[in-house]
């Protein structure tokens, strides 16, 4: 019997050691790297919060801010009420033989690349080309352009990465909600409890752990936008801009103004912001507080 806890202490001391090797790779050493750099400048001098300031007076930072912070307002609240909303949905049918088919529908756009994904919503925003563009021009879209004009972007890039990355999310939600004793369900029902009273005062307190997690990871990605609007910029010749957020921003100082310490000033301070966030919402939510 020690032996075979020793043997599974032992084991578990491995699969943490592998991952703090992972981490401390690609997570500690990146970030100790951009931490140099931010307070430096070209020569390795240490320069304060120089970096940071030149940043923020950058004619393009605060429109960047703007944009991300839009964006970021469409795709965590679309997240959220459809994700969720979904995943209850499927939990319903359920019974009904059909939920196993639509998680995997909701998950195969997920399985897409990154670029693969935006390629395909710039074929079908294209209204010459899209094989929904009789949709498109009813709306009074005649040309790609109207439909990407600025004014649009936040919700387009909203649908994008809501049509790669919900799948996923509703997939674990519907985990959840199994996890939630039938005799809870069985016991709200017997008391009256109609399917929106429910999810509403059952399921959903439930899954608060989970959507307070999905949020977090949601708000770090959001704020890391910078594929959807890099690939529009290049498809549209420049009508999105290069600039729309705070990740292209950083990239054209790093590799258009070669001033990698400013890049990586902004690469801080898009960490800092996700996790100021993450904290607020653990505080608030009891993540880690015992069920």
């Amino acid at each position: 019997m020690a032996r075979t806890a020793l043997w599974s202490v032992r084991t578990g001391h491995g699969f943490v050691a592998a991952y703090l090797v992972l981490l401390v790779a690609f997570g500690v050493v990146p970030t100790g790297y951009a931490v140099y750099f931010a307070f430096t400048d070209a020569g390795g001098t240490f320069v304060g919060l120089s970096n940071f300031a030149t940043a923020a007076g950058d004619f393009r930072f605060f429109p960047a801010v703007e944009h991300v912070a839009l964006y970021l307002v469409f795709w965590v609240a679309a997240l959220v009420l459809f994700v969720v909303g979904l995943a209850l949905l499927l939990h319903r049918l359920a019974a009904q033989g059909v939920s196993r088919a639509l998680r995997f529908l909701y998950y195969v756009p997920g399985a897409l690349a990154g670029t693969a994904s935006v390629m395909v919503w710039l074929f079908l925003l294209d209204p010459a080309v899209s094989p929904i563009g009789f949709l498109l021009r009813a709306s009074g879209f005649q040309t790609f352009s109207q439909v990407i004009a600025p004014s649009h972007l936040p919700v387009l890039f909203t649908l994008i990465a809501f049509w790669t990355g919900a799948g996923g999310w509703i997939v674990v939600m519907y985990g959840a909600l199994d996890n939630i004793s039938p005799d809870i369900l069985e016991a709200a029902r017997i008391d009256g409890a109609g399917p929106w009273q429910t999810a509403r005062r059952i399921q959903i307190p439930l899954l608060r752990k989970w959507i307070v997690y999905m949020v977090i990871l949601a708000f770090a990605g959001g704020t890391q936008l910078f594929l959807e609007p890099q690939l529009l910029s290049q498809a549209s010749v420049g009508v999105a801009g290069r600039d729309y957020s705070l990740n292209q921003l950083s990239y054209d100082f790093a590799f258009q103004n070669n001033n990698i310490n400013i890049a990586a000033a902004i690469s801080m301070e898009l960490l800092v912001a996700a996790l100021a966030v993450a904290g607020v919402f653990v505080a608030r939510s009891g993540f880690f507080d015992a069920d």
